[in-house]
């Protein structure tokens, strides 16, 4: 018995350190297997494994590039972009996201609502703890947290306070902002349709925005670094970076202080004669610089409708009626057809080829000079004067050279060149109506120039609205511009431009700016209404002043005015910028007028 037992704790002893053994083999086995998985993520993957972890923390963040400026001619800031943000949020990490409550030890890290605990975890903690700083619903937020991925955008255009708010609330990486840019524009409606506006990406989609858009973008940049637990920037850890190049910044002719002016007169004037639209134009007689440029449209800068709709002064058409007569008379001038003193004796109504033309006003047998039959805007006058001395090619290749039917070369957008045919194509009413600003069409801008270059000496200029581009660096370089070009002589510019201030003078009581000398011309003319029939009234004025050495021209056309007649409705427009600019500009008074040529024999 003794024997037995002996053996059998002998075995058992036996078993047991067996066991012992086998498990200490095991875990032999494991620390060798742990200690080969050890070294190979040291020694053998610890570079990829270091890299991996490191390229998970990396992150590239675009830094984009500021769009440029548009500026007026005194640096005034008409558009530009603000700072702005997109606030972005990561749903996965917002729905494992656990506040850290607020002491001594976790100070300044901590999350509490109005000096309480946020109460809940998760996307209803982080939409709690954003609501208030982007006053937003809580369930709003809440929903936008609670879906699937990593990236959902949170609000847009976020001011850089509201963006300081959220970097506040210790959030992390779970809600961050982008940098976004805003247009902003200080212009209200005026200049509207001019400037035009943006896309949601910052891309000039209309008026001088989509222009210049190429000088106002800038290049983007980029940085690249690691990024701690709550989404900072790890000191030192910059591998590469790229700054933004900001866009170069758009310099105008216009000055805003004159289009504000302009465009007050405008409504003023659209209320008191009661006109469909108005749309003015305010040039540099010597430079072809265009000082202001509005219509009566009240679209917004930026606005869905400044996207859409184009201005009215390179878009709108229109028979100029007896302004054309100054560039008649111009081409009879410069063809020796005919001299300002020539003499006729002129009826109010005229058959001439089977056509019956009259004039607007009903007058017995004048006896006028060709000055005065463009003082008194007679068209049977003007038919006397060219007939047999002033053939159709002439007619046409004159109108030609002073701009009509031709392209501006601003390059705005909607920008119509009127209607100008070939003379081949004219009937025989057509011939002579040209003479005196029927039968053909313009716009404001190309009407204002012809008249400009009279007031010129005879030079015609490019004109321009575009001075100048100044590079991120602050290096300006001048647009370039088409070279002047002498359309009539000098001799025959100052004389056009003496009848055009008798013609002036006819209307002073209504046009007349005190104090100086004008030379302009005003037009009447029919038009199709929305009917398609000829029931629409083109009232215009086109001057130049002072008359001695001109500063400006100045054109205002208004459609279907109550009072018809240019000079009683657009010459008292002009009349009001006339002398608003006499006045910005300190231009010295005319002195008393001794050349004028005889309008009557």
């Amino acid at each position: 018995m003794g024997f037995m037992a002996s053996t059998i704790r002998f075995a058992r002893k036996r078993r047991f350190a067996f066991k012992c053994m086998a498990v200490g083999v095991v875990l032999a086995l494991l620390a060798v297997m742990c200690l080969g998985q050890l070294a190979s993520i040291q020694l053998l993957n610890g570079r990829t494994t270091a890299q991996a972890a490191t390229a998970q923390r990396t992150l590239k963040v675009d830094i984009q590039a500021k769009r440029g400026k548009i500026l007026d001619t005194n640096g005034v800031v008409l558009a530009q972009s603000v700072e702005r943000y997109t606030i972005i949020g990561n749903p996965e990490l917002a729905q494992e996201f656990e506040p850290t409550p607020c002491g001594k030890q976790t100070k300044g890290r901590c999350h509490q609502i109005d000096g309480k605990p946020v109460g809940t975890t998760g996307a209803a903690a982080v939409a709690r703890l954003l609501a208030p700083v982007l006053d937003m619903n809580p369930m709003e937020l809440g929903a936008k947290f609670s879906g699937t991925g990593q990236y959902v955008v949170i609000k847009k255009d976020v001011t850089p306070e509201v963006k300081r708010n959220i970097d506040k609330l210790n959030l992390g990486w779970i809600v961050y902002a982008e940098l976004s840019s805003q247009r902003y524009y200080s212009t209200g409606t005026m200049m509207g349709t001019l400037l035009g506006g943006v896309d949601d990406k910052g891309k000039g989609v209309a008026g001088l925005e989509q222009v210049e858009n190429k000088n106002l973008t800038g290049t983007d940049g980029y940085r690249i670094y690691q990024r701690g637990n709550g989404g900072e920037e790890i000191p030192g850890t910059v591998t590469d970076a790229k700054d933004a190049l900001d866009g170069s910044d758009v310099k105008l002719t216009l000055n805003s202080d004159v289009d504000w002016y302009v465009k007050k007169v405008i409504r003023e004037g659209m209320e008191k004669y009661k006109a469909g639209w108005v749309t003015v134009v305010v040039q540099d007689a010597k430079s072809g610089e265009i000082i202001a440029l509005e219509d009566s449209d009240e679209y917004a800068a930026g606005s869905s409708d400044a996207k859409l709709n184009v201005s009215r002064a390179v878009s709108q058409t229109f028979e100029p009626g007896s302004i054309g007569k100054v560039l008649s008379v111009a081409g009879m001038l410069q063809s020796g057809a005919s001299h300002l003193t020539d003499q006729y004796t002129v009826p109010d109504h005229l058959s001439h080829n089977n056509q019956n033309y009259k004039d607007a006003v009903m007058h017995g047998a004048a006896h006028w000079t060709l000055a005065g039959i463009l003082e008194q805007s007679s068209n049977v006058g003007m038919i006397m004067a060219a007939d047999g001395k002033y053939n159709s090619d002439q007619r046409y290749d004159n109108l030609v050279k002073f701009g009509i039917g031709q392209d501006d070369g601003l390059g705005l957008p909607g920008e119509s060149p009127g209607r100008l045919t070939n003379p081949q194509a004219w009937d025989v009413r057509t011939k002579e109506t040209v003479l005196f600003g029927q039968g053909y069409s313009t716009n404001a801008l190309q009407i204002t120039n012809a008249v400009a270059t009279v007031a010129n000496k005879g030079v015609k200029q490019q004109q321009s609205i575009v001075k100048e581009v100044v590079n991120a660096d602050g290096q300006a370089s001048q647009v370039p511009r088409g070279e002047p070009v002498r359309v009539v002589d000098e001799q025959v510019a100052n004389q056009v431009m003496n009848a055009m201030e008798s013609s002036a003078e006819h209307y002073a009581q209504f046009s007349g700016v005190d104090g100086y000398r004008v030379a302009a011309k005003s037009g009447t003319a029919e038009v199709a209404g929305a009917n398609g029939r000829l029931t629409s009234i083109i009232s215009d004025w086109s001057g130049a002043l002072p008359a001695e050495d001109p500063r400006f021209v100045v054109t205002v056309v208004m459609k279907d005015p109550q009072g018809s007649l240019g000079g009683v409705t657009a010459g008292p427009l002009f009349k009001q910028i006339g002398e608003f600019l006499m006045q910005k500009y300190q231009i010295p008074p005319s002195q008393p007028r001794t050349d004028a040529i005889p309008v009557q024999w």
